[in-house]
C-alpha cells in the first residue's frame, strides 16, 4: 500500500445528514462545528458521499452533472452576510428538524437562491474569471434548457436535443442573464464555500475521502454533452445500461439504468473526460473512493428494456489502461476502491496492480466461515474497513433484526474476533454489541477504519441512509443534533486504546 495513506481513523457521515436549521445540512456552522468534534475524538478522516446536485429521486449517485455542487448545501447564512438575503428571507427557509424533505426543499430553495442572484454582482472579478473558464458552461446550458423544457433532455427540441451549435448559441444570449448565469452563480458560491470548508477541515489534520461514482445518470449534462462517449442509439436513447447481477442486496440484482460508457471511443482520446472528472475530485477531495470500482475489470450490461438485471452479460472495462494514464498525467493520487459485490480474480488483479486499497465491511462478516474475507483476522492493512456503509442498515439495526439464536451465535463470533486482534469490549446488550463491532474495525490491521455517524451514536435502523434497490425514503437521513461529548469521549478512548 502506498504510504500516503495514514493509519487512522474515519466517521462517514454526509454533508445533507448534518444537523442545520434549514431542512438540509450545509457546508455552514454545522459542518465547521462536525469538523471541530472529529479533531477532539482524535479521528483522521472525515467520508462523505458524492457533493453532486441530484436529480430524480434524491440520490448523491445520480446527478446532473457528474463534477457539480449541490445547491442544497450553499450555506444561507453566508449570503445573508454578504448582503444576498435578508433576515425575512433568511427566516423563511428554516424547517424543523428531522429527514430530509426534498420536495419541500425543491419547491422553496431555489427560489431563495434566484433572490440571492438577483443582489449579486455579476461583474465580480473573481465570477467572470470563474465563468470564462468554461468549466460548467455545458452545465450551465443543460439546466438553462431543463428550467425552459423540463423532461429529460431528450425530449428537447432537436436542435437543442442534438446541440446544433448556432441554435445553442441563439439559445445561450436569450437566457443568459435570466438562466445560465443564475445555474453558474450557484457552482461559484458552492465552489467558493466548499473550499474554505475543506482548507479549515484540512488545517485541523483531517482528511476528506470523498465518493465518485462509477456511472453518471441518463438525464445528465454529462450524456447531453458528451453523447459519442456513451452507448446510445442515434437518437440519444441508452443501447444497454448498467446494473449488477443477483446479490448479497437484492435477489434481483440492481437495475441501476445508467447508459454505459463507450470504452473504445474513451480510449480514442486518452481518456480525456475521465481524466477531468479524475482532477475535478482530486481537487475537491484529499482520498476519492471509486464507487464499483469493479466496473473498470468488467461491467454488467443489460438491455435497456430490461425489467431486471437478471439478464445481462459482463464486458471488458478499461482495466489498468486508464489508471495508468491518470498516474502519468496527474501524479499520485490517493484512491480506495470500492470492491464489494460480484468480485472475482479480475478484480483482485486489478486492485492490486494500481495499489489501491479495497474495502471491508464488518456487516458481512459473520457468517460463520473462518475464511471469510471479511473478517479483521483474514484484511490486512492495504485495506479500508467499515462497520457499515451508507447502503447497510445501522450496525444496531443490523443486530437487532437477528433472532436470539443468531444474536448468540453472533456474540460468539464476535468476541472471537476481537480476541484474534488482541482488543477486549466487554459486552452483552445488542447495543453494547454494536459498540463492540466499532471496536472490532478499529482494532483491525486495515490502515484506515471508518465508523458511520449513526453507529458512533448507536443508532438504530430509523437512521438509515439507504436501502438498495427500493424507491423513496432514501437518502433523507438527518441528525437532529450532533454527536454528544460522551460519545465523543467513547470514540476519542476507543481510538487512543487502539493506537488509531
Amino acid at each position: 500500500m502506498q504510504g500516503i495513506y495514514e493509519r487512522g481513523a474515519g466517521v462517514l457521515c454526509h454533508i445533507s445528514s448534518l444537523p442545520g436549521k434549514y431542512g438540509i445540512g450545509s457546508l455552514g456552522d454545522e459542518a465547521y462545528e462536525f469538523a471541530r468534534l472529529l479533531k477532539n475524538a482524535h479521528v483522521k478522516y472525515w467520508q462523505i458521499l458524492p457533493l453532486v446536485q441530484t436529480g430524480y429521486g434524491d440520490s448523491p449517485y445520480s446527478s446532473v452533472s457528474c463534477n457539480s455542487g449541490n445547491p442544497y448545501f450553499i450555506d444561507l447564512k453566508a449570503l445573508k452576510e454578504e448582503g444576498l438575503l435578508d433576515e425575512e428571507e433568511l427566516k423563511s427557509a428554516e424547517a424543523p428538524a428531522g429527514k430530509v424533505d426534498y420536495s419541500a426543499l425543491y419547491e422553496t430553495r431555489y427560489n431563495l437562491l434566484r433572490l440571492a442572484y438577483a443582489r449579486f454582482n455579476v461583474k465580480n472579478k473573481d465570477f467572470t474569471s470563474f465563468v470564462e473558464s468554461g468549466e460548467y458552461d455545458v452545465y450551465a446550458l443543460f439546466m438553462s434548457l431543463k428550467s425552459r423544457y423540463g423532461g429529460t433532455f431528450d425530449t428537447f427540441p432537436d436542435a437543442y436535443k442534438f446541440k446544433e451549435k448556432l441554435a445553442i448559441l441563439e439559445f445561450k444570449r436569450s437566457v443568459y442573464k435570466s438562466d445560465y448565469l443564475f445555474w453558474q452563480f450557484i457552482q461559484y458560491i458552492f465552489f467558493k464555500q466548499w473550499k474554505t470548508l475543506k482548507n479549515y477541515v484540512n488545517s485541523l489534520g483531517i482528511k476528506i475521502i470523498g465518493d465518485i461514482p462509477l456511472y453518471v445518470a441518463y438525464d445528465s449534462a454529462d450524456v447531453w454533452g458528451n453523447p459519442s462517449l456513451f452507448k446510445l442509439d442515434k437518437n440519444l436513447k441508452p443501447e444497454t445500461v448498467a446494473g449488477v447481477p443477483p446479490d448479497y442486496f437484492s435477489e434481483d440484482g440492481q437495475l441501476w439504468g445508467n447508459p454505459l460508457y463507450d470504452w473504445e471511443a474513451m480510449q480514442a482520446d486518452n481518456y480525456d473526460w475521465w481524466l477531468k472528472r479524475m482532477e475535478k475530485a482530486s481537487q475537491m477531495y484529499d482520498i476519492i473512493r471509486i464507487d464499483h470500482f469493479r466496473g473498470f475489470d468488467r461491467y454488467y450490461s443489460v438491455p435497456a428494456d430490461s425489467d431486471t438485471a437478471k439478464t445481462g452479460e459482463w464486458l471488458a472495462g478499461p482495466g489498468l489502461r486508464l489508471f495508468s494514464e491518470v498516474k502519468r498525467r496527474l501524479g499520485e493520487i490517493e484512491i480506495i476502491a470500492e470492491d464489494l459485490g460480484a468480485i472475482d480474480s479480475g478484480v483482485h488483479r486489478l486492485r492490486e496492480r494500481t495499489g489501491f486499497p479495497g474495502m471491508k465491511v464488518l456487516q458481512f462478516a459473520f457468517d460463520g466461515k473462518e475464511d471469510n474475507p471479511y473478517l479483521p483476522v483474514n484484511t490486512d492493512d492495504n485495506s479500508v474497513i467499515y462497520t457499515g456503509t451508507h447502503d447497510n442498515d445501522t450496525t444496531l439495526g443490523f443486530i437487532n433484526e437477528m433472532t436470539e439464536e443468531q444474536f448468540r451465535s453472533f456474540k460468539k463470533s464476535l468476541r472471537q474476533a476481537l480476541k484474534s486482534e488482541g482488543a477486549q469490549y466487554p459486552f452483552v446488550s445488542r447495543e453494547d454489541s454494536a459498540t463492540a463491532m466499532c471496536v472490532c474495525a478499529l482494532a483491525s490491521p486495515s490502515r484506515i477504519a471508518v465508523l458511520p455517524v449513526q453507529d458512533i451514536m448507536c443508532l438504530d435502523t430509523r437512521y438509515r441512509m439507504n436501502t438498495p434497490s427500493t424507491v423513496g425514503g432514501n437518502w433523507q437521513f438527518m441528525l437532529e443534533s450532533l454527536p454528544s461529548r460522551r460519545d465523543t469521549a467513547i470514540l476519542r478512548k476507543m481510538i487512543d486504546g487502539l493506537n488509531r
